[in-house]
């Protein structure tokens, strides 16, 4: 097995972007590409088939690589709650809450797991593709860090560097790191990548010529143009491109500060008619057809940051006038009358009231939902996952809002009640059926849903993203180590 590590300037540089183009562009050649992240902090989460949980990342990295996500591809996952730290994930399975202090005093045993799993890799694929993590020159962060250098050095594998000339500084970014790699590092250095370029191409020529003086030895292996039609999914949060999409009839989404698994809205990118909005202030909501309470890390704050910020008398008044109000996971918890966590499980311990707009309460206990499904209404089936703290219970008779199959039979799922929705389901926006109802539903006279299913529209956009990365970046020096 090969290894080829990605690393980056910093959270956000694109790295996740480029190991997905570098995996489906292997796939291309015939490669057998799988994609790792020692340690992942997102509350962006993707259930696997056998019930664990994993960085979204890696699962919308395995899909470009053509593979089903596995645990083994993301084997630690750091999910930030709050004042509690994050919730800790090894193979899949919460492990509590940890603050950072504690997470480090755990370091050797979470070094331990990495490099089993790293080990069982080597003769499962031909070419591992492992994501770095922030900056791998943290000069305090070193000693303890086991997703960027430590794991290329355990596989001998070779390493690619993502600079992001988006947020200025390209040469500082590109130079400053190169002069902190040790040497021995450097020599395992392919190349770097200029990411996020935009405007004129012609503006930028020969940026080697630049930084050969100060970082002699580093190749520059390409500036790539900036293509908002090539994203297929968010890890680390909302860019300042995604708080307003599309034109047309409003849907607003409500921006939790502990939001989680903010995909959720990607397919509605692609439809017309519609503007696809991040919202944070009840003013905000006021031209809304559709508001989305999505899911939360920490359903208990975000609760009361509603509640402090004006948002909650907002949507409860959208609601009253007939607006579509939809909550998803955390969201459908706070829809509901009452939510109880005395122990704080899912995030800080409390009890609260819930705005009151389902008949229903949703209890806290210690076992945590991870499920894939496939979800049933008029409109079709599509796959789905589950993953949350706590079960909600209806308090007063309610319609389901589907049904559900899964290893256990058919269940009904979720709860409607008039205009007010709710479901424990992500991706339950996938299917271009559904999505036109509930923009009838909600009035959305000029919406159109793109046709084809958004896992689809995904791997159109796996291969689109592989072609640009080959049209505007030498891979030569990856297919010399590669042996391609």
């Amino acid at each position: 097995m090969k290894a080829l590590s990605i690393f980056g300037c910093g959270s956000g540089a694109g790295k996740s972007w480029i190991t997905t183009a570098l995996g489906a562009w292997l796939r291309a050649q015939g490669v057998r590409v799988a994609p790792f992240k020692a340690q992942n902090m997102s509350n962006n989460a993707w259930v696997t088939f056998d019930g664990g949980e994993i960085g979204r990342a890696q699962a919308v990295q395995a899909e470009a690589c053509g593979l089903v996500p596995t645990v083994q591809m993301n084997p630690i996952l750091r999910k930030p709650s709050g004042a509690q730290g994050s919730q800790l994930i090894v193979l899949g399975q919460a492990q509590g809450h940890c603050p950072a202090v504690e997470y480090y005093r755990h370091f050797d045993t979470l070094w331990q797991t990495v490099t089993q799993v790293l080990d069982d890799w080597r003769d499962r694929c031909e070419v591992l593709l492992m994501e770095g993590a922030g900056s791998p020159v943290e000069l305090n962060l070193l000693s303890r860090d086991l997703v960027n250098m430590r794991p290329c050095r355990h596989v001998d594998g070779r390493w690619l560097f993502v600079g992001d000339i988006d947020r200025g500084g390209i040469f500082a970014q590109l130079a400053g790191a190169w002069s902190l790699f040790p040497p021995a590092d450097r020599a395992r250095a392919l190349g770097a990548i200029i990411n996020r370029f935009r405007g004129d191409m012609t503006l930028f020529p020969e940026p080697q010529r630049w930084l050969e003086p100060h970082a002699p030895g580093f190749a520059v292996l390409g500036t790539l143009p900036f293509r908002a039609d090539l994203r297929p999914e968010e890890e680390d949060g909302l860019g300042s491109d995604d708080r307003v999409r599309g034109t047309g009839d409003v849907m607003a989404w409500v921006r939790f500060p502990h939001l989680s698994n903010l995909t959720d809205c990607q397919p509605w990118w692609e439809d017309t008619g519609v503007e696809v909005r991040w919202v944070a202030t009840p003013r905000e909501l006021l031209d809304a057809r559709i508001i989305v309470l999505p899911g939360t890390k920490n359903t208990m704050a975000d609760l009361r940051w509603l509640r402090e910020s004006g948002m909650a008398d907002a949507i409860i008044a959208a609601a009253h006038r007939g607006v579509l109000v939809i909550g998803i996971c955390g969201g459908f918890q706070m829809l509901g009358g009452a939510l109880l966590d005395p122990s704080g499980l899912a995030g800080d311990a409390g009890s609260a009231p819930g705005l009151g707009l389902l008949p229903a309460e949703t209890i806290y206990s210690s076992s945590k939902t991870l499920r894939q499904v496939t979800a049933r209404c008029s409109d079709g089936e599509w796959q789905a996952y589950e993953i949350h703290m706590g079960l909600t219970r209806a308090t007063s008779p309610v319609e389901a809002l589907q049904i559900v199959r899964d290893d256990a039979g058919e269940r009904p799922e979720g709860m409607r009640h008039d205009n007010i929705w709710g479901t424990y389901l992500h991706g339950w926006f996938e299917l271009p059926r559904l999505r036109e109802r509930v923009a009838s539903v909600g009035g959305m006279g000029m919406h159109r849903a793109h046709p084809v299913p958004w896992a689809a529209q995904r791997m159109s956009v796996y291969h689109a993203m592989a072609e640009h990365l080959a049209a505007h970046v030498n891979l030569d020096p990856v297919k010399r180590y590669l042996c391609l």
